[in-house]
C-alpha cells in the first residue's frame, strides 16, 4: 500500500522564485517532487481564480512565491501579490479551507537553498492536513 502524497501547485515569479527553483536543482539540493510549478511573468498578475481553480481541480495545497520587496522586475508586483494573497487566504479560511493549504514566500533567484527549505515546509504542512476535501470538483458535477 502506497502512502498518500500531497499535490501542490506553485505559482512562481519568472524573474526570481522560478530561477531560485532552477538554482536549487542545479545545486543538487533535494526537495520533494510533490510541487508542480507554474511560471508566471509577475506574481502580481496572479488572478485569485487561479488559486481557486487549482484547489477545485484537486490540488491539496497552493504555494505563491515572489521576489523580495524592492527587487520586483515590475516595481511593485510582489507587493500587489502579497495584498491579494492575504485577502485570498482570509477568504479561503472563511470558506473552510485550512490555513496550512495556502502558502506565500519571498525567494530570489540566488536562494536555491531557501527554495528547497520552503518547498519541504510547504509539503510537510500540507501533508499534515491530509487530502483536501473542500472545493474539489466531483465526477457527478462534471456530467
Amino acid at each position: 500500500m502506497s502512502q498518500w502524497e500531497p499535490k501542490i501547485v506553485a505559482f512562481m515569479c519568472s524573474w526570481s522564485s522560478y530561477p531560485g527553483a532552477d538554482y536549487a536543482g542545479l545545486s543538487r539540493l533535494a526537495y520533494p517532487p510533490n510541487i508542480r510549478i507554474i511560471k508566471v511573468p509577475c506574481a502580481g498578475r496572479i488572478n485569485p481564480k487561479f488559486i481557486l481553480s487549482a484547489l477545485r481541480q484537486g490540488a491539496d495545497g497552493v504555494w505563491i512565491s515572489v521576489c523580495h520587496p524592492g527587487d520586483c522586475h515590475y516595481l511593485e508586483g510582489n507587493l500587489y501579490a502579497r495584498r491579494k494573497f492575504a485577502l485570498m487566504k482570509s477568504f479561503l479560511e472563511h470558506t473552510g479551507i485550512e490555513p496550512g493549504r495556502v502558502h506565500f514566500s519571498w525567494i530570489s533567484a540566488t536562494e536555491g537553498r531557501k527554495f528547497a527549505d520552503v518547498a519541504r515546509e510547504v509539503v510537510s504542512s500540507v501533508k499534515a492536513l491530509g487530502p483536501a476535501r473542500h472545493m474539489i470538483k466531483r465526477e457527478a458535477e462534471v456530467a
